[in-house]
């Protein structure tokens, strides 16, 4: 029994176990649907803060700044260990290019050229002597002037001068004959070489290169010659310029041959001999004084002092470094977290938008890290001002400088001269902001890579002028750097293309080619439906107006205009303003079945522009343009005929949602407004008056603009500019007496 007893209980605890278990799986599930977002954006947001902070350098940081020719601001710094003292890379690499100006190229003597070359050269005259002997002959017979003018040729005064010929060859080729084209295997400045080496009979020797000959010098020194011969012995003139006729070029030959693998072998001896350093600091000695001045050599000691200090990792130290980037990633992090919060909240409630922001500051961080670790070319060469463009097209500036400095901030923390790097960037990214105002054309991005370069240079020369005191002194090749980085500043049209795919954007681009009524939809519903048609043109141009005065996109909020009423296509002529001949099909309809009708012309259009591939950001505007509201008409004159039906009121309301951004509550006043004023009969600037603050006050009354970005402010500037908008439209239509 007692079994029996034990068991039961077991049971109900396993039992209890089990429902607890069910019920603790049930709030974790509930718990993630809710927050599904902020999950979603927390471990996206660890994913790349775990990325960036991988990508920081492991390294200590230098914690003094100094600059050449500055004084020292801090306080008296003493040597705490021993270290040497290394050039400065500037240094390094005038030696290096010294080797390569100066470097002696490693030639082997080739006697075989010779005994080559001067069998040829007798057979060829031979034969060349022959036919000058047959062209004689026959000239002789046919010009009387040749046979007085030229004596007779004599083959022994033809082969004294031979003979002399082929000693001269001798010469050229017993000092030797190298091809200058040789040297610019070995060297990039091959015009710079003065000395060569050269191995014969088993030994190395050195010459100078006016002691050898080019294939040219050899060429020139053969002519030249000729021409002596024929200054002191004029009346053998004609022997002399049959050689001259005869193509020498031919014989003379490199007989100097480049050791490549000899001279290159020479040539990384040399550079693997250039010391690194140039003297050693001892623990205890004073390096600098409060307000001495940095220079060179104190400038030296700095940067030897600051690269041993930072590539020297003490025990445990590594810790502590990981921990110090963490820090410093994430403060930054959440500071643009926290900005967009407070400035734009919506883009946290979208995916896509954090992914773009945080993937653009993966990518530009990790690139940055990998070109400064690998030297693979100068920092200012990477276009980092590419982040607020980007940015800027597909939200706004503030974003996008903030955006800019947050990464430029943590590039700096590794990035050479990093006060001078921050500040740099700071002003190119806020030059690429400023000069870019709108994209809408490709032209307007050479205008931002000039305003880049122009900065970058300026701000630079400003900075060296106060580093170096002169002109001279400037690193002018940074002034190339600032070019090339303002031309690959162009990539960020395709890049924005590719981003616009990838995560569903909407550029001005973009804008710019669905605001063309040319297009499929615009076009078939100015076919169907010309009165839509031109009421949306009407609400469009009211709408760009309206936008410019509050600072909102007003590209962006005339396209949305342009498609907002695109679902009227499925019954045009429910709706008034394209019946003709006073024709109302709405005659034959019960009032909730009109009422539904009209309603249907927001979802419908909502799938009509997916169909149709419309951007979300255009869909938006189709489905917030009336918002909440109810169609008063229809739902009065429903309640007038059935007056116990007030309950009904969902039939004869709009799906919503509410207008969520600046731009679709402008087109949803803008729409109400535009419609409502075609109504009024005999039109004044009073009646527009009171209709415009009607028509916005009901629309506030109902929380239509409650969760737009609008202030009360711009609500008021936005009341006064429909009225005076309304009333240049209208005041056209003034009755003249007949």
């Amino acid at each position: 029994m007692e079994k029996d007893i034990d068991q039961i209980l077991s049971d109900e605890q396993n039992l209890s176990n089990e429902a607890n278990e069910k019920d603790f799986f049930a709030r974790v599930s509930k718990f993630v649907k809710k927050y599904k977002r902020q999950i979603i954006n927390v471990i996206l947001f660890t994913i790349a803060y775990i990325l960036i902070v991988s990508f920081l350098p492991q390294e200590r940081r230098f914690r003094f700044e100094f600059q050449k020719g500055k004084p020292w601001q801090h306080e008296d710094l003493i040597a705490s260990f021993d270290f040497p003292i290394y050039k400065l890379p500037e240094e390094i690499q005038k030696e290096r290019d010294s080797i390569e100006h100066y470097i002696k190229p490693y030639f082997v003597y080739n006697e075989d050229i010779e005994k080559s070359v001067i069998p040829q050269f007798i057979q060829d005259y031979e034969n060349e002597w022959l036919n000058y002997k047959k062209q004689d002959s026959v000239l002789r017979v046919k010009d009387y002037n040749y046979r007085h003018s030229v004596p007779r040729p004599r083959k022994s005064t033809f082969d004294r001068y031979f003979a002399q010929l082929q000693e001269v060859l001798h010469q050229i080729y017993s000092k030797g004959v190298y091809d200058f084209f040789d040297l610019q295997r070995v060297t990039t400045y091959p015009e710079d070489v003065s000395l060569i080496v050269v191995f014969r009979d088993g030994i190395a020797k050195t010459y100078s290169v006016s002691e050898v000959f080019t294939l040219k010098s050899a060429y020139e020194y053969i002519r030249k010659t000729l021409d002596l011969w024929a200054k002191q012995d004029p009346k053998h003139s004609y022997v002399i310029n049959f050689f001259k006729s005869i193509n020498l070029n031919q014989y003379i030959k490199p007989n100097l041959i480049l050791d490549e693998r000899k001279t290159e072998l020479l040539k990384q001896t040399a550079l693997s001999n250039i010391s690194e350093t140039m003297g050693f600091v001892q623990a205890g000695e004073k390096i600098i004084s409060k307000g001495e001045v940095v220079d060179l050599q104190k400038y030296r000691i700095l940067m030897s002092l600051k690269k041993e200090y930072e590539k020297s990792n003490l025990l445990g130290s590594k810790n502590f470094l990981l921990l110090g980037n963490a820090i410093i990633v994430f403060i930054l992090l959440i500071s643009t977290v926290l900005f967009i919060y407070n400035y734009k909240p919506r883009i946290l409630s979208n995916i896509k938008d954090v992914s773009f922001f945080l993937l653009l500051t993966v990518l530009i961080i990790g690139l940055s890290s990998y070109i400064i670790s690998n030297n693979v070319f100068n920092i200012y060469i990477f276009p980092l001002a590419i982040v607020p463009i980007m940015v800027k097209v597909f939200f706004d500036e503030r974003l996008a400088l903030f955006m800019h400095l947050t990464i430029v901030f943590i590039i700096g923390f590794y990035a050479p001269n990093s006060f001078e790097f921050v500040i740099l960037q700071f002003v190119s990214g806020y030059a690429a902001i400023f000069s870019l105002s709108q994209l809408s054309r490709r032209g307007q991005l050479y205008t931002s890579a000039a305003g880049v370069f122009l900065a970058l240079s300026i701000l630079y020369l400003g900075i060296g002028l106060t580093q170096e005191g002169s002109l001279q002194a400037i690193n002018w090749q940074y002034f190339v750097y600032f070019a090339i980085n303002a031309l690959l500043l162009l990539l960020a049209y395709p890049l924005i293309y590719g981003f616009e795919r990838l995560f569903g954007f909407l550029s001005d681009l973009t804008l710019i080619e669905l605001s063309n009524t040319n297009n499929k939809l615009l076009r078939e519903l100015s076919m169907k439906a010309p009165g839509t048609f031109h009421h949306s043109l009407q609400v469009a141009n009211i709408a760009e107006a309206a936008a410019n005065k509050v600072n909102a996109n007003s590209l962006l909020a005339r396209v949305g205009a342009l498609y907002h009423d695109i679902g009227k296509l499925h019954a045009p002529l429910f709706f008034i303003e394209n019946q003709i001949s006073g024709y109302n099909p709405h005659d034959k309809l019960d009032f909730k079945e009109s009422a539904q009708i009209i309603l249907k012309h927001v979802t419908i259009g909502v799938e009509m522009a997916r169909r149709h591939k419309l951007p979300k950001q255009i869909i938006d505007f189709i489905r917030t343009h009336h918002g909440t509201m109810v169609i008063q008409y229809f739902y009065k004159m429903y309640i007038k005929k059935y007056p116990d039906r007030e309950d009904d009121l969902k039939d004869f309301t709009y799906p919503g949602p509410k207008p969520y951004s600046k731009e679709t509550a402008i087109v949803m006043m803008a729409d109400s407004l535009e419609a409502a004023s075609r109504a009024i009969k005999n039109i004044n600037q009073g009646k527009i008056s009171n209709l415009v603050d009607s028509i916005i006050d009901k629309q506030m009354a109902m929380g239509q603009y409650e969760n737009s970005d609008l202030t009360f402010q711009e609500i008021s500037i936005l009341r006064k500019f429909f009225k005076d908008i309304l009333t240049r439209i209208y005041h056209a239509r003034i009755e003249y007496p007949k």
